[in-house]
């Protein structure tokens, strides 16, 4: 009955967000993965690509623990956004893990990267901060946990790269005011809340702009532990 309840829901939301295109013949009913999570990828694009508002993340080739984590962050109130946590409530564990799973599994192209509109100094300070961190502030750099190649590590760390510059201040942003919680020890909040507004905006237009690597699957592993202790 709850997996009922939670597909009504998810065809509500997919009803609402495609009530304006043209009418067009009901395609058949398959009770594939694909089909059953056609409300995720009406916000995240085709496929979990991403949707062009810079606001809706992709979720497509993400690491399977990584989406596997946010689905119970939002579920459980780690993470705050009123319709993802209304789709997911009825949901169990293991379902969020089918859900997880499927978008994981997918390998499809990322679109170019966005245009930096900032000086040449504050990509500079956001290259640094991506790649080396900041000693002073104990800041380790992205790398440290993200991968050599921003392209995240498994099982559980996401990609930096072929993200939107909005939703990566505004991720940013929602770890340093504690809008966004991870399991302790919760290393992003540390590291956001030792960053200033400015640092947030640099390494998010640093991020953005830079073109994905020819292999942009995450890494089998980091080459070296990280210098700070994260949540599971």
């Amino acid at each position: 009955m709850r997996r009922f309840i939670a597909l009504m829901s998810l065809a509500a939301c997919v009803g609402t967000a495609v009530r304006a295109a043209p009418a067009s013949p009901a395609a058949p009913f398959e009770d594939t993965m694909a089909q059953r999570t056609l409300a995720c990828t009406a916000c995240h694009g085709k496929e979990g690509r991403a949707a062009p508002d810079g606001y809706y993340p992709r979720i497509a080739g993400k690491p399977g623990g990584y989406l596997y984590n946010q689905l119970l962050n939002f579920r459980d109130g780690r993470r705050h956004y009123g319709l993802m946590t209304r789709l997911l409530d009825p949901l169990s564990d293991a379902y969020l893990m089918e859900i997880a799973q499927h978008f994981a599994s997918l390998d499809v192209p990322y679109p170019a990267p966005q245009p930096a509109a900032v000086p040449a100094a504050v990509l500079e300070r956001g290259r640094k901060l991506a790649q080396d961190g900041d000693a002073g502030s104990g800041v380790p750099g992205c790398v440290q946990c993200h991968g050599a190649r921003l392209t995240g590590v498994m099982p559980g760390t996401p990609g930096l790269l072929g993200l939107p510059r909005d939703y990566l201040n505004s991720q940013l942003g929602a770890w340093r005011t504690g809008q966004r919680r991870a399991q302790a020890p919760d290393c992003m909040a540390q590291i956001a809340k030792k960053l200033t507004a400015e640092d947030l905006t640099a390494v998010a237009a640093w991020l953005s702009s830079q073109p994905l690597p020819a292999d942009t699957k995450p890494a089998a592993a980091v080459a070296q532990p990280p210098s700070i202790a994260c949540g599971p």
